[in-house]
């Protein structure tokens, strides 16, 4: 701005923000991140070449200057003018999209039988128009990503890549589990279909940022606020979430989305699918739970338990259908 602008600005009652110079990343952005923004600078097979990442930088500088509790005000500021800009970018990515979405435990290993589940699920779903979301890490949420990638290649082609993946089946240690994510990349890259590429939606956080993001989602709205990242996730998929076996933050996740479908929080009430009966029933026993405290509201019917991933689909499926 030029000083006579930027005087006339101040003078009518307008509000101009200046640069941030003090972070390493960019408040006023106006787009979402993509793979190749955060993790760039990332150098496979070279030990620590992480930290010299974007992801990594602002990382470190989250760390350093208190994590969610910064001493300087500046710091908080920045963080929420930030979210607020990735929130907006978010918005405008999704509108008129059917969002679905899918949680599960960051532990989840890539040679588990549910992983190559949940990658075909979203695979097809996302053939059939669906934009695929989730937390935007590791185990569940990766496969997410992964089978949404492999949306309009062969299934063959997906378990080779879920082979070489496994490899490194859990996300620590940090460098091999991504060097065998951007082996997997380099080897099948995005194909597309008609002109069209396969997209998906991933929504990390610094605030667990020891845990990568995955670099198979096409758009990364990385936030520094868990709490605005959680409510946020939940509320966007209106066309269902799919809960494959996950721990404690998994099952926070599926009664802050029961709580939104009971009273309707956001105008929406929507499909609440469970993968994997033994473990939602037995092992971890939520689903009856949910089943009783749904009894009587519009969310009931839209309540389902399976381990068929054709199922899950068609519980999809049949939802969107009433829209």
């Amino acid at each position: 701005l030029t000083p006579d602008t930027l005087t006339y600005i101040l003078n009518t009652g307008g509000l101009v923000f200046p640069p941030l110079t003090f972070v390493p990343y960019d408040a006023y952005r106006n787009r979402l991140y993509s793979p190749d923004e955060l993790m760039g600078d990332y150098q496979v097979g070279v030990t620590g070449s992480y930290s010299h990442t974007l992801d990594g930088r602002v990382y470190d500088h989250y760390v350093n200057n208190g994590k969610d509790h910064p001493a300087s005000i500046l710091e908080t500021l920045a963080q929420r003018l930030h979210d607020h800009a990735i929130t907006d970018a978010l918005e405008e990515l999704i509108d008129g999209r059917k969002v679905v979405a899918i949680m599960g435990g960051h532990s989840l290993k890539r040679s588990d039988p549910n992983y190559i589940k949940v990658a075909l699920i979203s695979g097809e779903l996302t053939r059939r128009g669906y934009l695929m979301t989730s937390g935007g890490g590791p185990g569940a949420m990766e496969a997410t990503h992964l089978g949404a990638w492999f949306a309009y290649r062969s299934q063959a082609e997906l378990e080779d890549a879920v082979e070489m993946l496994a490899a490194a089946p859990i996300y620590k240690p940090m460098e091999q589990w991504l060097d065998t994510a951007f082996a997997v990349k380099q080897k099948y890259p995005l194909q597309d279909k008609n002109g069209q590429y396969p997209e998906s939606l991933g929504i990390p956080t610094w605030l667990y940022g020891h845990e990568p993001p995955t670099i198979f989602a096409t758009h990364i709205a990385k936030l520094f606020a868990n709490s605005i990242r959680e409510e946020g996730l939940l509320a966007i998929a209106k066309y269902g979430v799919i809960y494959s076996p996950g721990s404690a933050g998994t099952i926070q996740e599926i009664f802050q989305d029961a709580c939104q479908n009971h009273y309707k929080s956001f105008g929406v009430v929507s499909p609440m699918i469970f993968l994997g009966e033994d473990y939602w029933k037995c092992k971890k026993p939520v689903f009856p739970l949910l089943a009783q405290l749904a009894a009587g509201r519009e969310y009931s019917s839209l309540l389902a338990i399976t381990d068929s991933v054709d199922e899950v689909i068609q519980q999809i499926e049949k939802f969107a259908a009433t829209l």
